[in-house]
């Protein structure tokens, strides 16, 4: 017996999209529990709105937008509130060394799931799942050096927390072009 046409729909949408889907749930949860639970869901609100994609070939940034909702009305629901200061991060990184050393899979999740979701979503879109700078701006509804910018504070976080195991930054505050260092 054949699928009713929206449940062909679906089942396709879940083969063509469920590991990127889930790579991306697992990045802003980081546990993979809780990334099932969420890829799952997503699906599901997917199948209910289906009648909202047009285009098909949205598809992929539609049901990544319909994740990200799930996952922030559950950080919402949770009232989990993570904070960490992005103020004491320079706007000019030290050079890096060469070559760059292996990063621990473990550890990156850490460094992502330290980061406010405002900025850990940019970096996982970018690097993990090849969004544009422009798809990520209309994704969370951002002008595009919102995003940029945001881009580059998580990553000298990141660089700074994965590669200089916190040094790269004085304590006295953020290098200035100006220090002569």
């Amino acid at each position: 017996m054949g699928l009713p046409g929206s449940q062909r729909n679906v089942q396709k949408l879940v083969e063509a999209h469920y590991a990127s889907l889930y790579r991306y749930a697992y990045r802003l949860t980081g546990a993979a529990a809780d990334a099932e639970d969420l890829t799952q869901e997503a699906f599901c609100k997917a199948q209910l709105n289906l009648s909202q994609l047009r285009d098909m070939n949205r598809a992929r940034s539609w049901l990544f937008s319909i994740l990200r909702n799930a996952y922030l009305h559950r950080v919402r629901a949770a009232k989990q509130e993570r904070c960490i200061s992005l103020d004491g991060i320079g706007d000019l990184p030290g050079p890096l060394p060469d070559p760059l050393p292996e990063v621990d899979p473990e550890r990156l999740q850490q460094a992502l799931d330290e980061l406010p979701e405002v900025f850990r979503t940019p970096i996982i879109l970018y690097y993990f799942e090849d969004f544009s700078y422009r798809d990520i701006a209309g994704q969370m509804d951002l002008p595009l050096g919102t995003v940029m910018s945001r881009l580059a504070r998580a990553k000298a976080y990141l660089r700074t927390r994965l590669v200089g195991q916190g040094s790269a930054i004085p304590a006295d505050g953020p290098r200035r072009a100006t220090d002569g260092l």
